[in-house]
């Protein structure tokens, strides 16, 4: 599946400028490298109602910044302390940025890019019958 990516509010305006200036949707898609779908959809959204601004969203909007983000895979990555949980890591982003992030958050952050929690495992268990033969 392809990434989703927004556009802002200056190239859409380019986008409609050109479009008022006669471009086709065609020649301005391969100009700008995005597809004609699209094009055609802002077209149509600012004929009918003369407004190229993205429509609301629902749902929680994210607590982190992608810089934020960042930190995070950055503590941990430079593996500073590789024993550290997350709401060790929860407190140390508070810390650095300000921002408060439960430690929920960053286990969805540190998922995003394959870290799970792992147990250390020393040795095989054994069971009573391992230890008496």
């Amino acid at each position: 599946m392809a990434q989703r990516n927004n556009l802002d509010d200056f190239l859409r305006g380019r986008i409609i400028g050109r479009l008022e200036c006669g471009r086709t949707q065609l020649a301005l898609s391969e100009e700008i490298g995005i597809t004609q779908s699209v094009i055609s959809r802002l077209w149509q959204r600012f004929q009918d109602d003369g407004n190229v601004s993205r429509c609301y969203r629902t749902g929680h909007p994210r607590v982190t910044t992608p810089n934020e983000d960042r930190y995070i895979y950055l503590v941990v990555t430079a593996k500073r302390n590789r024993r550290s949980t997350a709401s060790d890591l929860s407190r140390q982003l508070s810390s650095a940025t300000g921002t408060a992030v439960s430690r929920q958050t960053i286990y969805r952050r540190l998922g995003n890019i394959g870290l799970h929690a792992r147990w250390l495992v020393r040795c095989v268990l054994l069971t009573a019958t391992h230890c008496r033969m």
